[in-house]
């Protein structure tokens, strides 16, 4: 087999393969074909088949394991650190199918430690409300969610049975400044039944706190397991 004609079956192998993947035709975790089957079906030698995977692994496409095979990988989602990002774009961004259901919803008074978190006064009325979001039919991430009743009072009728809380506070009141904070956890027993992975499973937490100007609008901590997140971020030097 000479060369070029190597070469041209790599990039085609490359670009069948990502095809498929990107299709949503082989899903996340398919097992790819061994090297000895793709090796028969493109009719080429074991090192194109390997130049190939080792080009689809560096893209992030697919995991290889050293004795079980290669897999599609989980593609991560990437969001801006100081964006008000929103769960449902960044999921479709994946190119895969959006659902969420709320697990817990109370209205009650502040607790100490809500005091801290969501900066309001003692004896404040909140809504807290858990959320999972999920891609392509599995969990993607974890919403716990402070509301306060003070400055967005409609959250006391308001179920989120039709829409997410984040959506549904960005449609009820303008938000003027944000705090971030961003943090790896180690899954405890809470977040691996919410989430669908093991325990002790690491994991990226994103917290946030939003005011308006009549005052403080949310907390939200959001819970990705660590193969399903990315963060980024762009700088500018300053001028001279």
């Amino acid at each position: 087999m000479n060369q070029g004609k190597d070469t041209t079956l790599h990039q085609r192998i490359v670009s069948e393969i990502e095809g498929r993947i990107v299709s949503g035709e082989w899903p996340p975790g398919h097992r790819i074909p061994f090297e000895v089957d793709l090796t028969k079906e493109y009719d080429c030698s074991r090192m194109t088949v390997n130049k190939a995977l080792t080009q689809l692994a560096k893209a992030g496409l697919i995991e290889r394991r050293k004795k079980s095979g290669s897999f599609v990988t989980q593609p991560q989602a990437q969001s801006a650190v100081l964006e008000i990002h929103d769960i449902r774009a960044e999921v479709q961004s994946l190119n895969l199918a959006y659902s969420y259901a709320v697990s817990k919803r109370e209205h009650r008074k502040a607790r100490p430690d809500d005091i801290i978190r969501l900066d309001v006064a003692s004896g404040s009325s909140v809504v807290d409300v858990s959320c999972i979001h999920h891609a392509g039919g599995r969990p993607f991430c974890l919403e716990e969610r402070l509301i306060s009743l003070s400055t967005v009072p409609e959250a006391a009728e308001e179920n989120f049975a039709e829409m997410a809380p984040g959506a549904w506070l960005i449609n009820q009141i303008p938000w003027s400044s944000a705090e971030h904070r961003i943090h790896a956890v180690s899954a405890g027993a809470d977040e691996a039944i919410a989430l669908d992975i093991p325990r002790h499973t690491a994991c990226l937490v994103v917290e946030r706190r939003t005011w308006s100007n009549v005052g403080p609008v949310t907390h939200v901590r959001f819970t990705y397991p660590g193969d399903r997140h990315a963060l980024v971020a762009r700088f500018t030097p300053a001028s001279q």
